[in-house]
């Protein structure tokens, strides 16, 4: 099998072949057919790309391609939003009076689908603790279709043991579902795992240069198809130009996230120890209480750290103020260093409850950029020091 740099090249080569080195952008909504019976077929087909871009787009079907191969799965289709992914799965996966679990500490998003959606449509649902394999068996009733897990988690990167929950999934006939947007499938492959659905905001990572929304899901096409044809009656569909810009960024995904890991190994570990900070969530820290667990599942940990200040939110505030080249903004993944307060960045996605129940009012989540690691590391250091210096003067 190809390595990963050959396969985010090469992957799609074959779909629309042309004399072009760089895949052509299909900017049309539509594509003409020769006869009815052409017609009548490319109007059926599940994830085409000669028919309606709404259907799917030769850009789509390149991202697609690359995505399915780096995943290791059967499938992928692409979606105009990580969010529109997950929604528009779970909307073709589970019907009123199903039951979905799901984890206490995930993104605000899923965390709304589960909470707040999902039970106005006849769905219940139950969060548990990701880190107790066990929680997810209690958690099952004969009404569960589906289990989403989101590894690491989003912003306490929390760990979740994928093979134990799909073996669990699995042995109940109940469908599994995990968000990769952290880890990217060059750190971990859940599919690997025995995960039968794999998401991303594709947004983040896998276009790496913060100018495009996109969502991707990876898996059997037979599941795929069923999402598909929710996917045509919700709309959530990526734009060519967007897509082609996805397509690009992901030929230099296995060049980035060498850079991201190392980033944000190297902040978790400077800042592990600054007196501003009460805890460090990573997990490639030794210190992390499942970092064997992680290890285990990634070759690497991504750039994403969560800074927890012992100042509580005024000394977040401060260090966010502070930094000289992480912006204030959110997303994440992208060539350069974003960081946000994650509490107040979800009021439009979740209630106070809801938040204080699962994000700490002092935790910053950072996001390390491609830039020079000693810079991130002399700039973060400096943010948290100006952080002490104001708390003790107040």
């Amino acid at each position: 099998m190809p390595g990963n740099s050959t396969i985010t090249v090469h992957a799609d080569r074959e779909i629309h072949p042309s004399r072009a080195v760089a895949p052509p952008i299909y900017q049309t909504a539509t594509f003409w057919a020769e006869d009815g019976e052409t017609f009548a077929q490319v109007a059926v087909d599940p994830r085409g790309k000669d028919f309606y871009t709404r259907f799917g787009n030769p850009n789509h079907a390149q991202v697609a391609a690359v995505v399915a191969e780096l995943e290791g799965t059967e499938a992928a289709m692409v979606t105009a939003s990580g969010m529109a992914a997950l929604t528009t799965a779970v909307l073709a996966l589970v019907s009123a009076g199903d039951h979905v679990i799901g984890q206490k500490s995930t993104y605000g998003g899923t965390g709304s689908v589960l909470l707040n959606l999902l039970p106005r449509l006849g769905v219940s649902t139950t969060l548990v603790d990701q880190t107790d394999p066990a929680a997810y068996a209690k958690a099952l009733t004969p009404r569960t279709r589906l289990i989403l897990v989101e590894s690491p988690s989003n912003p306490l990167l929390q760990i979740t043991d994928l093979r134990a929950v799909a073996d669990l999934a699995r042995a109940h006939d109940v469908l599994t579902m995990a968000d990769n947007t952290f880890a990217t499938p060059l750190t971990q492959r859940p599919a690997d795992f025995g995960i039968d659905l794999v998401w991303h905001s594709a947004t983040k990572y896998l276009n790496g240069h913060s100018d495009v929304s996109a969502g991707v899901l990876a898996g059997p096409a037979k599941i795929l198809d069923r999402i598909w044809d929710v996917g045509l009656l919700t709309g959530a569909t990526l734009g060519p130009i967007d897509a082609w810009l996805l397509l690009r960024g992901m030929r230099t995904l296995p060049l980035r996230m060498p850079r991201h890991n190392a980033n944000g190994l190297a902040l978790a570990e400077a800042l592990h120890d600054h007196p501003a900070v009460a805890r460090v969530h990573y997990p490639g820290l030794a210190t992390h209480p499942q970092h064997k667990l992680a290890a285990s599942q990634m070759s690497g940990f991504g750039g994403v750290l969560g800074i927890e200040f012992t100042g509580g939110f005024e000394m977040a505030d401060v260090f966010l103020g502070r930094l000289r080249y992480s912006r204030r903004s959110a997303s994440l993944g992208g060539v350069e260093s974003l960081a946000v307060h994650p509490a107040s960045m979800w009021r439009g996605m979740l209630s106070e409850e809801q938040i204080a129940e699962s994000v700490p009012p002092g935790l910053v989540r950072l996001a390390a950029g491609t830039e020079d690691t000693a810079d991130l590391v002399a700039d973060a250091l400096a943010a948290a020091d100006a952080a002490l210096a104001e708390a003790a003067t107040t």
